[in-house]
């Protein structure tokens, strides 16, 4: 990379807006301020941090759901002037000490969803935004030409600068940004950049890239805040990037209120990680990729849009083959001193398509989501495509979950003959067409063909089919595989009605992070009654919830147990690896000086969990209908789905719903498997609204919101409404 380049660049650079600021110490997990930042009017300003933000909202994704229901308007849509993107790291956040305790919660409206999305991410941003400062960023208005933030906590200086000449996609713009704002090589790891990228400026399934740089390969990785085109907001402002550059930082940066507590906590669970996982999911040496056989095993891998789970090549992209492509032997890990080491990368691979093929590039992943996103369920078993389609769609800014299913979505409609090569431009979009599905990408990232219409998402897809091509919304409904407008991650939920549930009522769309009980419900029988399904579906998304609340991963939770958790604890109670949640508890109270229970920590979640919902309400979603989930979810479609797993299904028709099946016909077992699944999925929404404490059309009831200290009188309006 030639400095001369980068010093043009800067050059080039005018710098439209400043503030200068007093660095102070962060203190018992906080900076007591956040930074706000309007890129249309150019206005910079802090605000205070609260106390009663902190008892009621906590930090994180909570911080960024009650700025951004100050920031916006009852018809505020996701181009709106006013939406903001709101990044916050909360309390828990750049611990050193204690693995997976650098994540940072993104919020804002969203393009796919017309709702709030909260995605969280890794990567150094969050910790350093606080280090410098800041608990929270707001990034609002629209600039008229393309601009980069630029906080500097080692200065006290904020600055909107215009960024003419810089690169747009992420692996050159955040190596070129982390260059150009570092004062020299050993400062490079003090600087974060947030990007999107081209494919981003193109479509509205975007993401956010967070980088990091890695000292030991002397480059930088990006992680991702990939759910819900947060990406495509950041390009509809015209923000090029955001760059923090951070104090060096040390291990009581966050200053807590019993840093010895933290240490010794900390050291229990490094113990755990290095004695325990070569022997449970051997993250350090395969990160998430494990999933991929043990999925396929249990018939939960997703194939052809979801219609199998399970296929005989499934073994071309198992782990064992990520294995050999992961560069070993190196930390791994998306901020200091987690052990856990997840965050894979595979080292100077040979790009054969697209801007920059014949490139030799660094991929960080694959995660399990990617793999069996765009492979599996693309009808693809193929580890160099993979790995293309990866990067590019990191580098264009592209979210991996949201392509991998819209694209097998489009797939299954051009086998169907519901779009044709004359919709698709010539593209022979089948299952398993590697070179189509790389056209795909690449037209989409140009927002070029049909690779423009493809980049709207599923749901706007659906609508679009039905409108120019005559297709049966119905039927596109079936078989669309979104819910709220997001596209579903890569769980095959058709025997787990409790997993259906932590995918379709939850407050942002079908997103594995809030709960994942396929394994408690299918396999292990644990939560067999519509009551023991409502209580996981209480408890697991807000314990979930709370991760991002605070800044912390929730891989540390239970990808790694204590090897007596299931002898120490009945199978429920197994599943919540208690030794693991006390850890949390000690970590907030040592950072914090609070003395919270097991107990409160449900409940911070909730708050947040159900201001969450009404928010969504107020903008005109929320509601039980929105909870409706595409019936693919739910059970086969058709009769080759049926088939596929006929014995399954004859019996489930014998023994569970009471039918004599001899003499029907493969649709007319179909239809009647479906009669009784969708039934069965309204007494769980039921069952699921009262242990919540809402009413059956979803909306938290008055005393709920009252038991929860978040009776302000614009949440009462909008909850009183909707009674």
């Amino acid at each position: 990379m030639s400095e001369k380049t980068i010093a043009e660049m800067k050059i080039a650079h005018r710098v439209v807006a400043t503030h200068h600021y007093e660095p102070a110490p962060v203190e018992k997990g906080y900076a007591n301020r956040t930074l706000h930042v309007n890129v249309g009017t150019r206005e910079i300003k802090e605000k205070p941090v609260t106390n009663e933000m902190k008892e009621k909202f906590t930090g994180g994704r909570g911080f960024g759901l009650w700025l951004l229901w100050h920031a916006v308007k009852d018809t505020t849509r996701w181009n709106s002037d006013e939406n903001e993107i709101v990044i916050s790291p909360g309390p828990l956040s750049g611990i050193t000490q204690y693995p997976g305790s650098g994540k940072s919660l993104v919020v804002a409206i969203s393009p796919v969803t017309d709702q709030v999305i909260d995605s969280n991410v890794g990567g150094y941003f969050g910790p350093y935004l606080k280090f410098s400062g800041f608990d929270a960023l707001e990034i609002q208005g629209k600039a008229d030409q393309d601009v980069i933030i630029v906080i500097d906590g080692q200065t006290g200086l904020v600055t909107i600068e215009t960024a003419p000449d810089e690169p747009a996609d992420t692996h050159r713009l955040a190596e070129v940004l982390t260059h150009m704002y570092a004062v020299d090589e050993k400062d490079m790891r003090n600087v974060s950049v947030v990007s999107a990228g081209s494919g981003a400026d193109h479509t509205l399934i975007g993401c956010l890239n967070f980088s990091l740089w890695d000292v030991r390969r002397k480059g930088v990785r990006v992680k991702q805040a990939g759910r819900g085109g947060i990406g495509s907001v950041l390009r509809n402002k015209h923000v090029k990037a955001v760059v923090v550059h951070a104090p060096q930082v040390r291990g009581d940066d966050n200053h807590p209120g019993d840093l010895q507590e933290i240490q010794a906590t900390g050291r229990k669970l490094h113990r755990e990680v290095f004695q325990n996982d070569s022997s449970m999911e051997r993250m350090r040496m395969r990160g998430t990729p494990h999933l991929v056989e043990v999925m396929d095993a249990f018939d939960l891998l997703p194939v052809n849009n979801f219609q199998f789970g399970r296929h005989d090549d499934t073994k071309h992209i198992a782990s064992d083959v990520w294995v050999k492509w992961f560069h070993q032997g190196i930390p791994d890990g998306c901020w200091y001193g987690c052990t856990l080491a997840c965050a894979k990368t595979v080292e100077d691979f040979a790009l054969s398509s697209g801007p920059y093929r014949g490139e030799a590039v660094r991929v960080d992943g694959p995660e399990y989501e990617t793999v069996a996103g765009v492979g599996s369920n693309c009808g693809i078993f193929d580890a160099r495509y993979i790995l293309e389609v990866n990067f590019y769609c990191d580098t264009y800014g592209i979210d991996t979950i949201s392509w991998g299913t819209l694209t097998a979505f489009a797939m299954e409609c051009y086998e169907r003959g519901i779009i044709t090569k004359e919709h698709t431009g010539g593209l022979e979009l089948t299952f398993g067409n590697i070179p189509a599905a790389l056209e795909l990408l690449h037209q989409a990232a140009r927002g070029e063909g049909f690779g423009r219409i493809a980049g709207m998402g599923v749901h706007k897809m659906k609508e679009h089919f039905a409108a120019h091509y005559g297709a049966d919304i119905a039927f596109l409904n079936d078989i669309g595989m979104e819910n709220k407008g997001l596209e579903y991650s890569q769980y095959v939920s058709k025997e787990s009605l409790a997993q259906q549930g932590g995918y379709a009522l939850t407050n942002k769309g079908p997103q594995h992070d809030e709960a994942w009980l396929i394994f408690m419900d299918m396999v292990n029988k644990q939560i067999p009654s519509f009551e023991d399904k409502a209580e996981a579906l209480y408890y697991f998304p807000l314990w979930r919830t709370w991760f991002g609340l605070n800044g912390l991963c929730k891989l540390p939770w239970n990808d790694v147990e204590p090897v007596d958790n299931k002898k120490k604890h009945p199978p429920k109670e197994a599943a919540k690896v208690p030794e693991h949640v006390d850890n949390y508890v000690r970590l907030f109270n040592s950072m914090t000086g609070r003395s919270i229970t097991k107990e409160e920590v449900i409940l911070q979640s909730k708050r947040a969990y159900d201001f969450q919902r009404i928010f969504n309400i107020r903008l005109g979603k929320g509601l039980r209908r929105f909870d409706a989930q595409p019936y693919r979810a739910a059970g086969p479609v058709s009769v080759e789905e049926y088939e596929s797993r006929a014995d399954r299904y004859d019996e489930q028709l014998r023994t569970e719903v009471g039918l004599t099946i001899d003499g029907m016909s493969t649709a007319e077992k179909v239809a009647a498997l479906r009669k009784y699944r969708e039934a069965r999925y309204e007494r769980l929404m039921d069952a699921v609204y009262e242990r919540r404490g809402w009413t059956k059309n979803a909306v938290p009831r008055l005393e709920t919101v009252q038991m929860l200290g978040i009776d302000y009188p614009e949440v009462v309006e909008v909850v009183q409404r909707h009674l």
